[in-house]
Parts: structure tokens; sequence; C-alpha cells
């Protein structure tokens, strides 16, 4: 073999493993600015400008169109907080959905079917939180008061809408006022 033809190959060798690494670069930087267009476009739909509270909204699944769908986290966080969905639960969130304008074949109600079909997160109750605590500053103390009467009670309609015994017995259980003392909590900080 001519050393010419080992260069030949090495040289090939070397242009083969630059255009994987230049295909990872190029796809690891689409990639964040994917997520940077979907912050921006989150921060114009919600008014939050935290990066933080951007990039939790954004990890779970929350861009523009689904933004309302996240001012409803808190009632599949209810749902869930015994460890299942009951179809009244479920169809009580939906109820609320449609209240609050989430379109029924809209990205909003998507996400929402997903988290009641799958539980989400422990860690979505934070970003919630976050979510409340960012666009709080842009509400004025009546509108900050409608926004806490609205959401607790529909999160108190979800917690109501499955347990008791035949009707008899209180139908919110303990995991489930822990949940809305949580969310009241939220409003708190």
């Amino acid at each position: 073999m001519s050393k010419e033809f080992l260069h030949d190959r090495e040289r090939a060798l070397e242009e083969v493993f630059f255009a994987e690494q230049d295909k990872a670069l190029l796809r690891r930087l689409k990639e964040a600015d994917e997520k940077k267009s979907k912050k921006e476009a989150l921060a114009a739909a919600s008014g939050i400008t935290d990066d933080a509270v951007l990039e939790k909204l954004v990890g779970f699944g929350v861009d523009a169109a689904t933004v309302a769908a996240l001012s409803l986290a808190p009632l599949v966080l209810v749902a869930w907080a015994d460890g299942e969905v009951d179809a009244r639960e479920r169809a009580a969130v939906l109820s609320a959905a449609a209240e609050v304008g989430v379109e029924e074949h809209g990205q909003g109600r998507q996400l929402l079917e997903r988290w009641l079909a799958n539980r989400p997160p422990p860690h979505l109750i934070t970003a919630w939180t976050d979510y409340i605590r960012a666009i709080s500053p842009g509400l004025n103390e009546v509108d900050k008061k409608q926004l806490k009467s609205d959401l607790l009670d529909r999160a108190h309609k979800v917690a109501g809408a499955a347990g008791g015994l035949l009707g008899i017995g209180s139908r919110t259980s303990s995991v489930e006022k822990e949940m809305l003392a949580r969310l009241e909590k939220a409003f708190h900080a």
C-alpha cells in the first residue's frame, strides 16, 4: 500500500468524523433556536419576562398556543392528587377548560388531555406557582383576587367531582385538600 493511499483514507475518515460533528452541532443549534423562539412567543402571549420561568414552562410543553391550558394545571393537579383521575374529575377539568375558552380541538386542549391521561411530573406545581408569581405584578388587586377566586372555585369543583360514598361524607379527599391549600398558598407569596 502506498503512503498516498493511506493518507487519502485518513483524510476521508477525518471528513466523515467532522461531517458528523457538524451535523450534531447544527442539530443542537437548531434546537436551541427553536427553544428560544418558543420562549419569545410564550413571553409575548403571557407577559412573563423571567427567563427561568419561561424555560420551565417550555419544558412542560407550554407555548403561546397552550398558555391558557397552563392556567388550568392546578385543576389537573387536584384531579391527580389521589393518584388517579376519575371520569367525573376529567369531565370537570374539561368543562372548566371550555369555560375559559380552551378550544376543543386546539393545542391547549391536547395538552390538558395529555396531562389527564398521564400524570404530569410533580414539579408542575412549581412551574404553575412560578407562572402565577410572574403574572401577578401585572395585575391590580381586584384582578388578582378574581383570578384566585375563579381558580380555587374551579379546583374545588374538580375535587368535589368524585369521592364520598353514595353521596355521603366528604367528597374531597385529604390529599386533594392538601393540594388545594398549596394552590391557595401560591397566591400569597
